[in-house]
């Protein structure tokens, strides 16, 4: 019997690899977007993967003071793309939703599309990109709650920052109760420092522990870095980079091969961590950049992570 991609995340027993895509840039031809999901399918089709990831690219310029190093481009409707990834590779997409432009009656008819329309049966949705949201935009939290009601054929996932787990901002009782509003994966922003992510997993399950619930997957995130460009956009990002990370990479002969390296032993530490706690772990794989050598770089990095042990 052929498991799903949906089977797979809710099995605690079994291991859960995925590759991350951004969709082409609005405005470009069907016949372009198609060109851009044969390109990918051929990229990915012999890494054995478990599925996709689409992301819904935000600018994002009201989160940090910091300019952003590259200008936003905006992207087709991410549900075009993941249906086009479904149907040349054959493999199930988990479509990234921002939903803090909606209101109520348009999240439901978007929702409803998804599903019916589009064939999509993941989503991780994602709130305002922004700090200060306007008043009448729909949470992350509203939206997870409508979605259960009215669309409870799908499934719903959330993303999990381990940069602001803190004692004043417990990201790990965020997931608990994310969980309890029906919230069954969460996936990480790119690691490059395991330290932060560690002390989530650690204290998730504690909390898990203490409140009697079985902890939900975690999806850990990783990408190639081989260009000091790249790198920028990585901290832009959010994404925790100690500055001997930095160095190492950015100093090493093979860039691409040292973050590669890299990459691997912070799975290590992290899969011996989940293990340990009981938490069901997945690998996502992306490049945060166009640059022929780091899309490259990402399928190699897909199958370098697969001689790390994670947890069954």
């Amino acid at each position: 019997m052929t498991t799903t991609l949906q089977e797979q995340i809710g099995d605690p027993q079994q291991s859960v690899t995925l590759y991350g895509s951004t969709p082409p840039r609005a405005g470009v031809s069907p016949e372009a977007c198609s060109r851009a999901a044969m390109r990918l399918t051929e990229n990915v089709r012999d890494l054995g993967l478990d599925g996709l990831v689409v992301y819904d690219v935000q600018d994002e310029h009201e989160r940090t003071d910091v300019p952003r190093p590259f200008p936003y481009q905006p992207t087709i409707d991410p549900r075009i793309y993941a249906q086009l990834l479904q149907e040349y590779t054959g493999l199930a997409t988990i479509t990234y939703k921002s939903v803090g432009t909606f209101s109520e009656p348009t999240w439901l008819n978007w929702l409803e599309e998804a599903h019916q329309g589009f064939g999509l049966g993941l989503l991780a949705l994602v709130g305002a990109a922004t700090p200060n949201p306007p008043p009448d935009a729909l949470s992350a939290d509203l939206a997870m709650q409508l979605a259960r009601t009215h669309a409870p054929h799908v499934v719903l996932g959330g993303v999990v920052i381990a940069e602001r787990h803190s004692p004043a901002y417990r990201e790990s009782q965020r997931l608990i109760a994310k969980a309890a509003q029906g919230c069954r994966f969460f996936i990480s922003q790119v690691v490059y420092d395991p330290a932060p992510t560690a002390r989530l997993l650690a204290d998730y399950a504690q909390d898990c522990r203490q409140q009697g619930v079985s902890p939900q997957r975690i999806i850990l995130t990783f990408s190639p870095c081989g260009r000091p460009a790249t790198m920028t956009f990585l901290k832009w990002l959010g994404v925790a980079v100690p500055p001997e990370t930095e160095q190492a990479i950015l100093g090493d002969r093979a860039p691409f091969a040292k973050s590669i390296q890299i990459c691997c032993a912070n799975l290590a530490i992290l899969a011996d961590i989940a293990a340990a706690e009981g938490i069901p772990l997945g690998i996502n794989i992306e490049s945060v950049s166009i640059h022929k050598e780091e899309l490259a770089a990402s399928v190699e990095l897909v199958q370098a992570l697969r001689t790390v042990t994670v947890p069954r």
